[in-house]
């Protein structure tokens, strides 16, 4: 196996966690009240189901693992700035944002984790900085390697990310009210403010 092959088999597989970042989110919360009841034992069940998520969105992808609109090394270039990014938000997105919130679990045990809406640091310009993060990823892997299977993910990933953002508007509304409509209203969900 030659270093393009590993490396885009890295590829397909890191997109393929990302890519379906939305479909654990679509298992957890619209269930939430099922999952309360075994608090953070639910993981138990959570986790496996969005690993099989992982395994079909890779064996989908990989009849095409060696299919690619470029093959230049010199795209890494650009998509090192989209992997830069990406960390970089991440690492503004954790900041006055814990473990539980990110996993769900202040969702599964909320008698446990303090509810709080956190507008402040970069979720001042943008509501929601994690699926950007995930989505810089994305596009550093597509950019870099070529590959037509991390353009469909990607692709799948803004669909099922479209919808997940909507859902979760609904719910952190219907959790924080006037609060978070406030909030949506001053602020872009993925793209964001430049202030």
């Amino acid at each position: 196996m030659n270093l393009r092959a590993i490396v885009d088999l890295v590829a397909l597989l890191a997109c393929s966690v990302y890519g379906t970042i939305p479909l654990f989110w679509f298992v957890v919360h619209p269930f939430v009240a099922r999952w309360r009841a075994s608090g953070r034992r639910a993981y138990a069940g959570i986790v496996p189901v969005w690993g099989g998520f992982i395994a079909i969105a890779f064996l989908l992808m990989w009849p095409f693992r060696a299919t690619h609109f470029h093959t230049n090394w010199f795209a890494w270039a650009p998509a090192a700035i989209f992997f830069l990014v990406g960390f970089s938000i991440y690492r503004a997105a954790f900041h006055r944002f814990d473990r539980a919130q990110v996993s769900g679990l202040a969702e599964l045990e909320p008698h446990r984790h303090r509810q709080q809406l956190v507008t402040s640091g970069i979720r001042a310009r943008v509501r929601h900085p994690i699926y950007l993060g995930h989505l810089c990823e994305i596009a550093g892997w597509c950019i870099g390697t070529g590959l037509v299977a991390l353009y469909a993910l990607a692709a799948f990933a803004v669909i099922t990310g479209a919808v997940m953002i909507r859902m979760e508007d609904r719910e952190l509304e219907a959790r924080f009210g006037e609060a978070y409509r406030s909030y949506r209203r001053r602020v872009p969900a993925v793209i964001p403010l430049l202030k």
